[in-house]
């Protein structure tokens, strides 16, 4: 789909990864831009329409999707990592976060949305998933967790909205100069490079995008042997 004159609703759109797809959406022709965030007043960007959305309640949801009925592009930006593998104390407690906003947020999100993109003509959904989606190691575990059932979610709604003809993308990277990672010492790579993969990506129809050249090794070797996730 083209960004020119579409209309674009974002989650987690007040910093990071999130602001940067509400400046580039803007920059590439988008009629309407709807930033979404818990808290509208950290919304500062001009030209966009800030939204109060917490992505864990349905009501918040709901009143979204009610308020932009003209919708043609969703991303699902939104999301939480936090440090600590499957055997770290509280843990259980981690995966309920994690899951809640990185797994059914989206979903609950998508659900919201796919009848409005139907009737706007299908449009696209934009998911945002990670390199963790294939691989898992302790420091980022439960995080992973929840971005490998994002990664199926992703999927499963592409197969489910083919008949509406709404475009399903999932994005996936490894890390990136933002907040999230402000505290993991690593190679990352600038929002600006991951927003401009992603939306040349959505605009060339694809269903895929692996936006570094790590992911893009890992991804080719999960049918290695041994496979890299092992």
């Amino acid at each position: 789909m083209e960004l020119k004159n579409a209309v674009v609703f974002i989650t987690g759109a007040n910093r990071g990864l999130g602001l940067t797809f509400a400046r580039e959406a803007l920059a590439r022709g988008a009629r309407k831009v709807y930033a979404a965030a818990r808290d509208p007043s950290a919304i500062t960007l001009e030209g966009v329409v800030p939204v109060k959305l917490d992505v864990t309640r349905a009501e918040d949801v709901a009143a979204a999707a009610e308020l932009a009925g003209d919708v043609t592009l969703v991303i699902n930006n939104a999301g939480i990592a936090d440090f600590g593998g499957f055997l770290a104390p509280g843990s259980v407690e981690s995966a309920q976060r994690h899951l809640d906003v990185n797994l059914l947020g989206p979903l609950r999100v998508s659900q919201a949305f796919a009848p409005v993109l139907a009737a706007n003509g299908g449009g696209a959904i934009l998911n945002v998933l990670s390199i963790a989606s294939w691989l898992n190691r302790p420091m980022l575990g439960v995080y992973a967790m929840s971005k490998s059932a994002a990664w199926a979610l992703t999927n499963g709604l592409r197969q489910e909205l083919q008949a509406q003809n709404t475009q399903v993308l999932g994005l996936h990277m490894g890390f990136v100069d933002t907040d999230l990672t402000k505290d993991i010492d690593a190679p990352k790579s600038s929002t600006q490079a991951i927003v401009a993969q992603a939306l040349d990506a959505l605009e060339a129809g694809e269903r895929e995008v692996l936006a570094d050249e790590l992911t893009r090794q890992v991804k080719q070797g999960l049918t290695a042997s041994p496979a890299v996730y092992l």
